[in-house]
């Protein structure tokens, strides 16, 4: 079978062999993967990648210096199995991409002895698959993945309909949390990006407001907004007296969706007082933060990763049943061939929201 593999910090089609299918696990022909900026930062930074996997004991280690497949945003069709399967063959299938390798569960697409789908095939565990329902477009169903994360940091950040939320960086992540609140029913949702596409993704997913950075402060505006109704005529929000009078603004909730060094440490500048922010982006470079503006601030920072696999369902269902409007979000589909110049087109946010591989072009 055909394959894009990461070799040598590029990506590069070539063959490899075709998949059998083993006890617990079934060969299944990928139909449609997204490029997650995850792979974008293991291709850049796999070295760091990879050690940080292996002092965490995480499930996404792998050997940079080896051929690797990537692509775990996936939707495939079973084409073989065991005699004790769970799903017959030719069921259209989302599996949290987790399996096994040499006994232990390993991430597909970050581990070398599982092709992720990248590839003309992938070896999924059998007890994971999730039937796509509804007749679901596979490509709609293969962002079951990359929604499912916003789901998570939601639900980790306790938000509730007291909360004036802010999400800094309307890239594919931070469109996920947008989603994920709206579809809760939660806000206001004010959105924040430099780039007008990502804007207008995020208008069109239902946040309340969205703001240009290089025209207007988005931690002015959030804070104007969870002040609004709740000040003394006689006051500005800004005079220190407030809380000693008894006055507070609605609570506040950040979600940082950027992964740049330097953003955590601006966001934390900007927030207001008592806030919660979400770490959602994922740095893969050192960074700094002023542990006295969090004291000082009596901020909470919480880092979230990935999803349950109950997220994962009901964000499945939800794409089938069309309380997640995705296929706006679905930019561009390449085939094997397409995947390294895709990687590099990711990196205009002007360009793309997100790019699906179809193996089968």
């Amino acid at each position: 079978m055909r394959a894009a593999i990461m070799r040598g910090g590029a990506i590069v089609v070539d063959e490899i062999d075709d998949l059998e299918p083993q006890d617990g696990h079934v060969v299944v022909k990928t139909l449609a993967c997204g490029i997650c900026g995850s792979d974008l930062h293991a291709l850049k930074h796999s070295h760091d990648m990879s050690r940080v996997q292996g002092e965490v004991g995480g499930s996404m280690n792998f050997d940079p210096n080896r051929d690797l497949i990537m692509g775990h945003e996936f939707c495939a069709e079973i084409i073989a199995t065991t005699s004790n399967a769970v799903l017959p063959e030719g069921t259209i299938v989302c599996s949290v991409p987790m399996a096994f390798a040499n006994g232990r569960p390993a991430a597909v697409g970050y581990n070398n002895d599982l092709p992720g789908g990248y590839a003309e095939q992938m070896l999924l565990s059998d007890r994971l698959l999730l039937p796509v329902p509804n007749g679901l477009d596979p490509q709609l169903a293969a962002m079951t993945e990359p929604m499912a994360v916003g789901r998570h940091a939601v639900e980790k950040s306790n938000a509730t309909t007291d909360d004036v939320i802010l999400v800094v960086g309307c890239g594919p992540v931070g469109l996920a949390v947008i989603a994920a609140l709206k579809q809760k029913g939660l806000g206001p949702v004010i959105a924040a990006d430099f780039s007008p596409r990502r804007r207008s993704f995020a208008e069109n997913l239902g946040a309340d407001l969205v703001l240009d950075p290089s025209e207007r402060s988005p931690y002015e505006t959030w804070a104007d907004t969870a002040w609004e109704g709740r000040l003394p005529d006689d006051r500005d929000r800004h005079d220190p007296l407030l809380g000693i009078l008894g006055f507070a603004p609605a609570p506040g909730l950040i979600f940082e969706c950027v992964g740049v060094p330097g953003v955590i440490n601006q966001v934390m500048s900007g927030s207001m007082r008592h806030s919660r922010i979400v770490i959602v982006g994922v740095c893969m470079e050192n960074d700094s933060i002023r542990p006295l503006m969090g004291t000082s601030k009596e901020l909470n920072l919480q880092f979230v990763l990935g999803y349950t696999p109950d997220e994962f369902a009901d964000t499945l269902r939800g794409i089938s049943e069309g309380e997640l409007e995705v296929a706006q979000l679905v930019t561009g589909t390449v085939g094997l061939d397409g995947v390294a110049e895709a990687f590099q087109a990711l990196a205009d946010p002007e360009a793309h929201a997100k790019i699906m591989v179809d193996p089968t072009r």
